[in-house]
């Protein structure tokens, strides 16, 4: 019999450490760390498993997690209502792990989304519900919600509709917003990660301190978050370049803008900004994440057009 206080206390305490997790380590968490998981009433508890749909020993109905590897073996994605389309195990809909988010469904239990972002690392994303079943596709449509929307405690009766509306709504805003946050975590951790974890310009490898930073920005056509249209850059010389202080070449040299390499204003500025000037990048191993030398061609003509017009 399904012991709901029993599964709510599995599910806050899973909560609460992520929260601490992520205070810990930032968002996007190494799987260790979710292999490891927390201690509850002296049981460790981990966060994920073999396989997508994880079902801790702890709980015997529904499963905890949903998770997605990157370049896994199930095409997981967002359709266009923006909610997630999660696959089902297998092609059988009355597997276990099936048959345990459909269960999850019908009680309205609230689940945590891991997204491979990078092989070993995942953005923890939850409460994430089961609002749809798609026997047809074998896909489950997955949405995310708020954390004052947990759900752990009985809820309305499904019948009233202005509150079923409300929290279609609700969900559908927050699961958009979501699927960009995904996105900009992905980009940032593929170019972070041909990059070796370092900037590109100064090889500071202090990793909470760099930015993955657009080429072309992304709010641009050709601004595409793919590791080409990125460079790995710390806070400061991300900020120098987004500002064209500073201007790579297409042949990725780095050049300062002449205002600035003139200027004097202490140390920081002669080792940090002018001592770049006619120096190289770092480039990643592989030819193919290279910076688009087509998309530094577009990035330098405007570094070229801010240095004649004297931009700060």
């Amino acid at each position: 019999m399904f012991d709901r206080a029993h599964d709510a206390r599995v599910r806050a305490a899973a909560f609460g450490w992520l929260e601490e997790q992520i205070a810990r380590h930032g968002d996007v968490l190494p799987r260790p760390v979710l292999a490891q998981g927390f201690l509850l009433g002296g049981v460790r508890i981990p966060l994920v498993g073999p396989q997508g749909i994880f079902k801790p020993q702890v709980l015997r109905e529904v499963p905890l997690s949903i998770t997605t590897a990157p370049h896994g073996p199930y095409d997981d994605s967002f359709g266009p209502d923006d909610l997630l389309r999660y696959r089902y195990r297998g092609k059988d809909p009355n597997h276990a792990d099936n048959r345990g988010l459909r269960f999850a469904m019908e009680r309205r239990l609230p689940l945590v989304y891991l997204h491979g972002v990078v092989p070993g690392k995942y953005l923890a994303t939850w409460p994430v519900f089961v609002v749809g079943d798609d026997p047809q596709n074998l896909v489950f449509l997955v949405a995310v919600d708020d954390a004052t929307h947990l759900g752990l405690q009985e809820i309305q009766r499904k019948s009233d509709k202005a509150r079923s509306d409300v929290e279609t709504a609700r969900r559908a805003y927050i699961t958009a917003a979501v699927r960009v946050r995904l996105h900009q975590r992905s980009f940032r951790e593929r170019v972070l990660d041909a990059y070796h974890r370092q900037c590109a310009f100064c090889r500071l490898r202090h990793e909470e301190l760099l930015d993955a930073a657009h080429i072309i920005p992304d709010t641009e056509p050709g601004g595409e978050p793919i590791v080409r249209n990125g460079l790995s850059l710390c806070s400061l010389h991300h900020a120098a370049f987004d500002r064209y202080f500073i201007g790579v070449r297409p042949d990725f040299v780095i050049e300062v803008r002449p205002d600035v390499l003139n200027e004097r204003d202490g140390p920081t500025l002669v080792h940090a900004i002018q001592a770049l000037h006619q120096s190289k990048i770092l480039l990643p191993n592989k030819i193919g994440l290279r910076p688009g030398k087509e998309l530094l061609e577009i990035r330098y003509d405007r570094f070229r057009n801010a240095v004649r017009g004297g931009t700060r």
